[in-house]
C-alpha cells in the first residue's frame, strides 16, 4: 500500500489482522511506484489514486487488487473506470458528490456481495434522524459556504464550535498503548474504533432515507460539474510547481491537483486569509507515523518529499486560488540515496 493515504485506512488494515508493506513512491504522481514495488513479497495491493491521479492498476496483474477510489470516483483509465480492475473498489460519496458521508463498496463477485452485506449488517447500527438531518443540512451548510465564497468564516466557525478533529500535525495521534491492546484482538472492527472514526463518528450508523435521498441528489449533479472540474484542472497543470502527472492526466475530472511547493505550510496560511481552505494532507508516511508496525518502504525518500511539499487544490475553484499558487516557488526535488535500495522484502501477507 502507499505510505500516503488517510489515517483511517491504514487502521482498517491492522483492524483486519494484516501486516501493511509500505511500497515506494512515484516522484511523478504520488503513487504506488509499480517497478520497485516488490510485489512477490506480497498477497494483495491496496491502490490510493492519490487526488484522482490513476494508479498503474494495469501493472499490478497476478495480486488480488482492492481499489480505493474515494479521490477517483470520475478517473478512468484507458476508457475503463477506476474501481472495476480489481477484485473490489471502494467509493466515497463525501468527496466529488460532496454528499456528506457514506461510501460505496463495489466487489466483482456476486458471492461476495452476499457475504460483505451480511458483515455490514452486522457493525451497523440504528441511525438517529436527528444526526441524520445535522449531517445533510452540515454538508448543505459546507457546499454553499464553498459557493458563496465563505469559506473563510465558516472555517472560524468549525473551529470557534470545536467540529474538527485533534490532530497531531496533519495526522491524528496514533496513541500507541491504546493501540497494542486493539491489537491483540484483530481481526475485529470495533477496538479500532477510536482510530477509524475520525472526522466521522457515526460512520456504523445506518442510512436513513433522507440521507440516501440527499447522496443520490449529489451523485446525479456530478455530470454537471464535470467540464468546470476539467477547465479547473487545465488552468493549475500549467503551473511549474504542478505534479507532473496532472500534466500527463489534464483531461481527468481530478478531485483535487497536487501543487509541489517549497512552503507548504505558509502557502495554507496564505490561502485560508483569502478564503481558499485545504485539506486532504496525509503527512507524514505511513512508515513514520506508525513505525513497527508496518514493513517500511526500502526507498522512503520521495513520500516524505512528497508528504512535506504537496499542496491539493479544488479544481472547481482554481480560479480563487490561482492569485495565490502562480506566485509559489516550486519545491526542490527531493534528495535520492547514495546507495540503492534492497530488493527485498521480509515474506508478509
Amino acid at each position: 500500500m502507499s505510505p500516503i493515504s488517510a489515517d483511517e485506512i491504514i487502521f482498517v488494515v491492522l483492524a483486519a489482522g494484516l501486516l501493511p508493506v509500505i511500497a515506494p513512491l512515484s516522484l511523478l504522481d504520488g503513487n504506488i511506484e509499480v517497478p520497485l514495488a516488490l510485489l512477490d513479497s506480497v498477497d494483495a495491493v491496496l491502490t490510493t489514486n492519490l487526488y484522482g491521479l490513476p494508479d498503474r492498476v494495469t501493472e499490478l496483474t497476478g495480486k488480488i487488487l482492492i481499489e480505493d477510489v474515494a479521490h477517483a470516483m470520475e478517473t478512468t483509465v484507458g476508457g475503463q473506470p477506476l474501481g472495476t480492475f480489481g477484485v473490489a473498489g471502494v467509493f466515497s460519496l463525501s468527496k466529488h458528490a460532496g454528499a456528506g458521508s457514506g461510501g460505496v463498496l463495489a466487489v466483482e463477485h456476486e458471492a461476495d456481495y452476499r457475504a460483505l452485506k451480511r458483515h455490514r449488517d452486522l457493525l451497523l447500527r440504528p441511525g438517529s434522524l436527528r444526526r441524520e438531518v445535522t449531517s445533510v443540512l452540515t454538508s448543505t451548510a459546507r457546499r454553499t459556504a464553498l459557493r458563496l465564497n465563505l469559506v473563510r468564516p465558516a472555517l472560524a466557525l468549525s473551529r470557534a464550535l470545536g467540529l474538527e478533529e485533534e490532530r497531531e500535525g496533519y495526522r491524528i495521534d496514533c496513541r500507541r498503548r491504546a493501540l497494542s491492546a486493539a491489537l491483540a484482538e484483530t481481526p475485529r472492527l470495533p477496538p479500532f474504533d477510536a482510530w477509524v472514526r475520525a472526522d466521522l463518528h457515526h460512520y456504523r450508523d445506518r442510512n436513513g432515507a433522507l440521507r440516501r435521498w440527499y447522496q443520490c441528489r449529489r451523485l446525479l449533479a456530478l455530470p454537471r460539474e464535470r467540464d468546470a472540474r476539467i477547465a479547473g484542472v487545465h488552468r493549475l497543470a500549467e503551473l511549474p510547481a504542478a505534479a507532473e502527472g496532472v500534466r500527463l492526466h489534464a483531461d481527468q475530472p481530478l478531485f483535487r491537483v497536487p501543487l509541489l511547493v517549497e512552503d507548504r505550510d505558509a502557502a495554507i496560511a496564505t490561502l485560508e486569509r483569502h478564503g481558499v481552505a485545504t485539506g486532504y494532507l496525509y503527512d507524514p508516511p505511513y512508515d513514520d507515523y506508525l513505525p513497527g508496525l508496518v514493513t517500511p518502504s526500502p526507498a522512503p525518500e520521495v513520500a516524505r518529499w512528497w508528504a512535506r511539499h504537496v499542496l491539493p487544490v479544488d479544481p472547481l475553484y482554481a480560479h480563487r486560488a490561482l492569485p495565490i499558487v502562480e506566485r509559489l516557488r516550486p519545491a526542490p526535488p527531493p534528495r535520492q540515496p547514495a546507495t540503492a535500495p534492497p530488493t527485498t522484502l521480509p515474506n508478509a501477507g
